[in-house]
């Protein structure tokens, strides 16, 4: 009867009940009023449980730091020290290893997350000191910026090598691939990339150096990178197999019950004796059979080296020229160096002109053609009578074609262009070559408006440099040189265009001035000094205030004229014409190591998950005696995931 009762209700509409009536709305309000109270409530506890759980991840966090998580940030970061120690002024080549061994000790066995902050920890430390040149006369803010923008680039690489750990055989090889991989990303992001760090250019007084001749700048930093990984393994596995402190504890007590006789919980009989002996036996050779892999993985690289020392050119049997570079020197250093901009370029007139008089007086021979750096001319010599007049008096003077790096005009308003031009002394200006990566914010202001937010300073640069799309390749009284600007030496490709356009020699105008008397001048020519190796051509220095030098296709340093000191120097250049091996595969080896640690992580997670949908267990990798990985089953874990630690 109700059931019939309700339903003439609604058909016909019975009582205050009926549909539309007063007490069935007020019933249908109160259940919504009520419906979102239990759903504020309801969104209520959900945030309380969030911020709950994060405050439990961050509290985890911090309590790890005060065991294994803070030593593994210590030692990452002792990594990082040791690879910023390998860079110029410095020649220890050897300190980068050291430095890649401590990072693949701190990652090893780490989740992605927990490898991506140790990696910060270890870039923080490279770059911040290495970098202090870029803030010496603009403050700490660009100095700051650049740096943590570079450490936070290392991260995706290091994130990449914790899961390799875990997951491949041999991880060592692919954390070096994730390493390349992340300076592959640091040559291209963002604004075009700084790959000023780069870990090939610790290498130029290091037995790993030929292989720059093989295998380009990727390959170097492969090797070198490798051999830090491989030799922080095998420390891992010598150190008690693997098995910690707890371990170590276990290697100094049963030496010691051995000696005596005794050991807590076990009989002091002589079998018993007997048997830990033959178990310290059999640990001792488990653990140098699992160091063995590592090791021959560490000395693989010092064989290479070795083996690639015929690719590197010595100019020997090659034609030469010589060829006169020029150092004028600045008023001063700093950002004011060009103030007094005609006083620059009539310092390299000068410098120009006691070459002349050296050489007519014999005691150096009449050069080719005559370098001038970058900036020896801030005025425009195409618009300005008075600096073109002092360039072709210089040229007649030597009487051969100068190169003079000079600031031109593009037309439209701030916006200029960093010119190499040849010069002659009968025609007047020739061919040109324009600088097709400038700095940013050195020579342009990427979103201005948007940087000037957080310094005034952006709008130091008055000017922005536009990029040139042609490579440097410039031919001065039959001599095809190369040209590449400041640096511009430290981008591969940009070299690599020159080389393959049929450079016989790499010239590279640059001006140190506005780093005062900081390493980024002897960093410079440590690159400079790869370069040499690695495309098998004599490259030539030609800085306003210092450091110029002549550089030989072996890397070593024939000639140099000091910072801030006016000079010149008249070196015989051998002009190669042979290719090496590194100018042809460095591109294929660099994007091919690049390419593999993502790849075979990617590889092995598909794999994984295809066994998970098959039913097969899943499949976890565990540490033998000898510290080899080996795949166990074992069972998911249907618990609540902990939060993971550093």
């Amino acid at each position: 009867m109700a059931l019939h009762l309700d339903s003439t209700r609604l058909q016909g509409g019975l009582g205050p009940d009926a549909a539309g009536g007063p007490g069935k709305g007020c019933s249908q309000r109160h259940n919504r009023a009520g419906s979102r109270v239990d759903a504020r409530e309801r969104r209520r506890q959900r945030r309380e449980q969030r911020r709950e759980r994060r405050r439990e991840r961050w509290l985890f966090r911090v309590r790890s730091l005060r065991g294994a998580g803070g030593l593994r940030i210590l030692v990452a970061a002792a990594g990082g020290l040791l690879l910023y120690a390998g860079y110029a002024p410095s020649t220890l080549w050897w300190a980068p290893i050291l430095g890649f061994a401590l990072l693949g000790i701190a990652v090893y066995g780490r989740g992605a997350k927990a490898a991506a902050g140790l990696g910060f920890a270890f870039g923080a430390v490279q770059f911040f000191p290495m970098l202090e040149w870029t803030g010496i006369y603009v403050g700490s803010v660009p100095w700051l910026a650049l740096a943590t923008a570079q450490a936070l680039l290392v991260m995706p690489a290091v994130a990449l090598m914790g899961p390799a750990s875990r997951r491949l055989p041999l991880w060592p090889i692919w954390a070096a691939c994730a390493w390349v991989a992340g300076e592959a990303l640091r040559e291209v992001f963002p604004f075009g990339g700084f790959p000023w760090g780069a870990v090939a250019f610790t290498q130029p007084d290091g037995p790993l150096l030929p292989l720059a001749a093989v295998a380009g700048e990727a390959g170097l930093a492969f090797a070198v990178t490798l051999a830090g990984f491989a030799l922080g393994e095998a420390a891992r596995r010598a150190w008690v197999g693997g098995a910690g402190w707890s371990g170590l504890r276990a290697r100094i007590r049963w030496p010691r019950a051995a000696r005596s006789g005794t050991s807590t919980g076990y009989d002091p009989g002589e079998n018993d004796t007997a048997r830990r002996a033959q178990g310290a036996r059999t640990g001792l050779v488990r653990r140098l059979v699992g160091i063995s892999m590592p090791l021959v993985l560490v000395l693989l690289p010092f064989v290479g080296g070795l083996g690639a020392r015929p690719a590197v050119q010595t100019g020997a049997g090659a034609p030469t020229a010589p060829i006169g570079v020029i150092q004028g020197n600045v008023p001063e250093p700093g950002l004011e160096f060009n103030a007094r901009r005609r006083a620059v370029l009539d310092m390299h007139a000068a410098e120009t002109a006691r070459l002349e008089t050296a050489v007519r007086a014999g005691t150096v021979p009449k050069p080719r053609l005559v370098l001038w750096p970058e900036n020896s001319s801030d005025i425009d010599p195409y618009r300005n009578p008075d600096a073109a007049a002092v360039i072709d008096k210089a040229a007649k003077e030597v009487g051969v074609p100068l190169l003079v790096g000079a600031v031109v005009q593009s037309g439209q308003p701030d916006k200029v262009y960093n010119m190499g031009i040849v010069w002659s002394p009968v025609t007047g200006p020739g061919a040109t070559y324009t600088k097709r990566h400038p700095v940013p914010f050195a020579e342009y202001i990427p979103w201005r408006p948007f940087f000037r937010f957080f310094s005034a300073k952006v709008d130091l640069v008055h000017a922005d440099f536009m990029p040139g799309t042609r490579p440097g390749n410039l031919t001065l009284n039959g001599v095809p040189i190369g040209d590449v600007i400041c640096f511009e030496i430290v981008e591969e490709d940009l070299v690599r265009d020159v080389v393959r356009g049929g450079a016989q020699v790499i010239v590279v105008q640059t001006n140190n001035a506005t780093f005062g008397y900081t390493n980024e001048t002897y960093q410079q020519q440590a690159m400079s000094r790869v370069r040499a190796v690695e495309f098998g051509r004599e490259v030539l220095i030609a800085a306003t205030s210092g450091v110029s030098a002549v550089i030989r296709p072996d890397g070593s340093v024939a000639d140099s004229v000091p910072l801030f000191t006016a000079g010149f120097m008249v070196p015989e250049v051998p002009l190669l014409t042979a290719t090496t091996p590194g100018t042809v595969l460095g591109a294929p080896v660099k994007w091919a190591l690049t390419a593999a640690c993502p790849l075979l992580l990617a590889g092995a997670w598909l794999r994984s998950r295809r066994r998970g949908a098959a039913g097969a267990p899943a499949v976890t990798s565990t540490a033998t005696p000898t510290g080899e990985p080996t795949e166990v089953p074992t069972v998911a874990p249907t618990t609540k995931k902990e939060p993971s630690g550093a």
